[in-house]
């Protein structure tokens, strides 16, 4: 059997040493490899076209999105000739040796499969509280799955049977791109390998704050477009973020009872989230960023609202 021919596209903007460790990981690797920039102000450009990667640099009169840059990178990558898969992967991530022969292995040997992935992990996982909450979610069971984060390898036939990535959705887009892809009927698989390694780099607690508000506005755009996905993280944005913040402040005019309920109820929700986390580092802190999330995950979704509302473009909530 022919061995599949692989490409990879990495994005970035103003990642750095990040981006040129990514880079230097890929280019050994793959056929040819395609550096998408979405207005860098860093030298990421003229170290990619140093390193001999071709370059994208995006249009900014067009509103930057993640989605939008890799279908810029796999047009351009495919406009170099034929490929049968490409490795997706962020520029804020180093690829692990061996995840990319492990992959090509795995869409060799089941031509159903439209997607491979592996397990992400954080390059300095303790060295904030922020960087470790990165790292308990980057670390899903292997097997079939439903939707994964945007470093992906995918099967070219597939990505143009579903027209690639959607440049309107500006969070949660490689879960969007991977719901269609499933529809069409292709299989979706996590491999029990390591695959990229991460630098969070979240220092502050408003970088957190923003990546939360974005992720809420993830909630809300492709919860609409993809029904039911997202409605548990949708509902509890709405009782923890809104229902019950209101019903504190309702207390604190008509009874102190029920704002004293209100906050046993967020007690038991930091409880249960704590007993989740147990032997995590930071643990304790964890539990009360993720029961606080849920008024940044709601402020995500309001923006969401407003912006279809008045037929605003979906500009990118950025974090670094």
């Amino acid at each position: 059997m022919t061995r599949p021919t692989l490409g990879a596209v990495a994005i970035g903007r103003n990642e750095g040493e990040r981006l040129k460790a990514c880079l230097r990981s890929l280019v050994p690797l793959c056929e040819r490899v395609v550096y998408v920039d979405s207005g860098s102000r860093d030298d990421s450009v003229a170290f990619a076209r140093n390193l001999g990667v071709a370059v994208v640099e995006l249009d900014s009169s067009v509103p930057f999105t993640a989605a939008r840059a890799r279908n810029a990178g796999a047009e351009a990558l495919l406009a170099g000739g034929d490929l049968d898969l490409v490795q997706f992967v962020d520029g804020d991530c180093r690829v692990e040796p061996g995840w990319l022969e492990a992959g090509i292995a795995a869409m060799q040997d089941d031509p159903g499969l439209g997607l491979v992935t592996g397990w992400r992990s954080e390059i300095h996982p303790t060295a904030t509280v922020y960087n470790q909450m990165c790292e308990v979610d980057w670390h899903r069971p292997a097997g079939p799955i439903v939707a994964c984060g945007g470093d992906m390898m995918v099967r070219v036939a597939a990505f143009r049977q579903v027209g690639g990535f959607d440049p309107a959705v500006i969070a949660a887009e490689d879960d969007e791109f991977c719901l269609r892809l499933g529809k069409a009927g292709w299989k979706l698989l996590r491999l029990p390998v390591q695959m990229t390694w991460h630098d969070a780099d979240m220092t502050r607690f408003g970088q957190w704050w923003q990546r939360t508000i974005r992720n809420g506005h993830g909630f809300a755009q492709v919860g609409r477009m993809h029904p039911p996905h997202f409605k548990r993280e949708q509902m509890r944005v709405w009782v923890y973020g809104l229902a019950l913040p209101l019903l504190f402040l309702l207390g604190l005019f008509t009874s102190l009872w029920l704002s004293l309920a209100v906050l046993g109820l967020y007690a038991l929700s930091f409880w249960k989230t704590l007993k989740g986390l147990k032997g995590q580092p930071m643990a304790a802190k964890q539990a009360a960023l993720l029961t606080l999330a849920k008024i940044p995950n709601l402020l995500g979704m309001l923006t969401y609202f407003r912006r279809r509302q008045r037929g605003d473009a979906m500009h990118i909530i950025e974090y670094k």
